[in-house]
């Protein structure tokens, strides 16, 4: 399935766990020091450097681009070391995160309950998921260097729908058909 960002409830209540997605508009990057100082914006009622209404977050850390590349290796990194800040997110609107592995608990019900995705990006695919990205800036947090928070326009960014508003979780699926 073809998706465009910002993502809408009516895109969002048609994604189930195990789907295959492509994504294609801006998404953003950011991991747990990028998190910490958005949370901490929030809580001295400060807003966010970009508007999280609709948008997707990927959780990345990018190498050096080569000349003439927007962005390096672009992998997704270990999500559950943003799973203390994502519930507050979602609560403002953010829509989706994209990483690897497992979601927490409290991460998942907030999921279901402010109609948030979470997608898996393919962790080892880093060099392929960098030709999807077609620019890339630094918005905020210059000072983080690799965990600077930037802007990206993907486009065919491939992605697949770990855990959907319905409590469907793709690992866990997975895993209990190899099970029997």
């Amino acid at each position: 399935m073809e998706i465009t960002t910002p993502l809408t409830e009516e895109v969002i209540e048609q994604l189930r766990a195990g789907d295959r997605v492509t994504i294609t508009g801006i998404i953003y990057v950011g991991r747990d020091a990028a998190h910490k100082r958005m949370i901490e914006a929030l809580d001295k009622g400060e807003p966010l450097p970009f508007d999280p209404q609709g948008q997707i977050i990927y959780y990345m850390g990018p190498s050096p681009a080569k000349p003439g590349k927007p962005i390096g290796s672009a992998g997704p990194t270990t999500s559950y070391r943003m799973d203390p800040y994502a519930p507050r997110l979602m609560e403002v609107g953010l829509k989706g995160m994209i990483g690897k592995g497992n979601r927490s608990l409290p991460v998942r019900e907030a999921m279901q309950k402010h109609k948030a995705v979470y997608f898996a990006a393919i962790g080892g695919a880093a060099a392929l998921i960098a030709k999807s990205i077609k620019e890339a800036e630094v918005i905020a947090y210059d000072d983080l260097g690799a965990e600077a928070l930037r802007r990206l326009r993907v486009e065919d960014f491939p992605a697949i729908v770990v855990n959907d508003i319905y409590g469907g979780d793709a690992y866990e699926e997975g895993r209990a058909k190899y099970q029997k």
